[in-house]
């Protein structure tokens, strides 16, 4: 395995050919370029979502070549307070050109520990954080564990709501 950083990252989503799916089951983030906007959120204080501008860009730039990029939400319910912020700022992926959708834990069955990214059905970025809560990647393009991530992204999306209709109900 070779662990990327957001560069790295960027470069990898830049090369996908069909779809970079994203599978996030922890119910707190809160990156370090998160600590503040997620405070004003709490506080009820306003945002120009300008930190948020880079991640809409790259979103945009690779909807823009006809990549898909999906994400399954799985969400404990009551929602913590991280889970109400992204909600909230998941409109912004949307206008981007993400497509997400919600699961409520007590539904799902078989919750990995961490988050994987899968591009094209062939290559997995599994999520690690590190003690400040900075994200990187630990990459791989083996078959049987792209396979197993295939598998989940399937079992997920199938029963997860689309945004519109999770944020409605």
């Amino acid at each position: 395995m070779q662990l990327v950083g957001d560069d790295g990252f960027r470069d990898l989503l830049r090369s996908c050919k069909r779809e970079a799916f994203h599978l996030e089951v922890l119910d707190s983030y809160a990156e370090p370029h998160e600590h503040e906007p997620l405070r004003r959120f709490l506080d009820g204080e306003p945002d120009d979502y300008a930190w948020f501008r880079p991640w809409m860009n790259i979103v945009q730039e690779t909807t823009d070549r006809g990549v898909a990029v999906t994400r399954t939400r799985i969400v404990s319910v009551p929602h913590t307070d991280y889970t109400r912020f992204s909600l909230a700022v998941a409109e912004l992926n949307i206008q981007a050109g993400e497509d997400i959708r919600y699961l409520p834990r007590h539904v799902a069955e078989d919750v990995p520990p961490d988050d994987f990214w899968l591009f094209d059905d062939e290559l997995v970025i599994f999520s690690a954080f590190g003690p400040s809560r900075a994200w990187s990647g630990a990459v791989t393009v083996d078959a049987t564990i792209a396979g197993y991530c295939h598998r989940m992204k399937e079992q997920f999306w199938a029963l997860s709501v689309p945004y519109s209709e999770y944020i409605t109900a």
